[in-house]
């Protein structure tokens, strides 16, 4: 029942939250703010696991998809987006799926997630595969969209992961690895955009970076395959290059347009001596981790 959710219960610190000064709920807020790492740390063996099962499904040529619904449909949305720019990955490696598709992130649809069969759907309509790692993201841990995406996933022999932030929820029962994150109750009752919000972002930052890094996509803690869409992101090449072969910023740059606008190709052509095709020989090799490639 949903008033037995931790998710839903009341915080005894709070029972006066609108009789406080904004000092004190300011205050009250950031301190059951700060439990949130703690409780996200408790579940590293099991993010882990999931991080170890994600990049080996996009070693098999699988994709990474998040689906859930409202706040926790748009922390999926918000953290497949950003894959691309921060790891020159293709739009269709992350993905990422809202109840109610992709307005939804705008304009909350009403009734969305109470439907199964919709998280269904959205799932074929990518063509599910064996290969891909759905993970199903609820802070209650017993939305029907994400229940009904978690099964069909199983149902087709798909990696599954749940995210909730309450224990023993229902989609852990569904789940090949389950997440849970226990950070009692929200400040506001039953706002689970606030600490469970924070805690899914976390995790989800932690399950993309990882896996990328596990996919040859940093090389020391320099986001090598960076993508050059606009004039920071150029810059921010520029000084990876830098950062990453000791090099001058004319040489960085110089390097940089002859590999094509690829820092990660441009830092190898530079420690490895070696022109474009070289590197990009030694690359495909070594799957793109720079390191291998530059001792070869």
């Amino acid at each position: 029942m949903l008033q037995n959710l931790t998710t839903e219960t009341r915080n005894q610190l709070t029972m006066h939250l609108d009789q406080m000064s904004v000092i004190e709920l300011l205050t009250v807020m950031n301190e059951e703010d700060a439990k949130v790492a703690g409780a996200v740390k408790e579940q590293i063996p099991r993010i882990a696991e999931a991080v170890k099962a994600i990049t080996d499904s996009l070693r098999r040529g699988g994709r990474l998809i998040y689906m859930g619904a409202g706040t926790s449909g748009r922390i999926g949305l918000l953290d497949a987006v950003e894959c691309p720019p921060t790891f020159g990955t293709s739009p269709d490696l992350v993905v990422g799926l809202i109840a109610g598709g992709s307005n939804a992130f705008i304009k909350a649809v009403e009734g969305a997630e109470d439907r199964e069969e919709l998280g269904v759907a959205d799932l074929q309509s990518l063509i599910l595969r064996a290969e891909d790692a759905v993970v199903g993201i609820a802070a209650s841990g017993r939305t029907p969209y994400v229940i009904g995406g978690l099964e069909y996933a199983k149902s087709v022999g798909a990696v599954t992961i749940s995210l909730s932030c309450n224990i023993d929820a229902e989609i852990s029962q569904k789940a090949d690895i389950a997440i849970e994150i226990g950070n009692g109750p929200e400040v506001l009752t039953g706002s689970t955009r606030l600490k469970a919000g924070t805690s899914q972002k976390l995790v989800c930052n932690m399950l993309s970076t990882a896996a990328m890094i596990g996919m040859g996509k940093v090389y020391g803690n320099l986001m090598v395959d960076v993508q050059l869409s606009n004039k920071k992101l150029i810059e921010r090449a520029k000084r990876i290059i830098m950062e990453a072969t000791s090099c001058d910023m004319t040489t960085a740059e110089t390097t940089l347009e002859l590999a094509g606008r690829k820092p990660k190709v441009a830092i190898l052509m530079i420690l490895a001596g070696c022109t474009v095709e070289e590197a990009l020989e030694k690359l495909e090799r070594t799957k793109g981790f720079i390191a291998p490639a530059v001792s070869e």
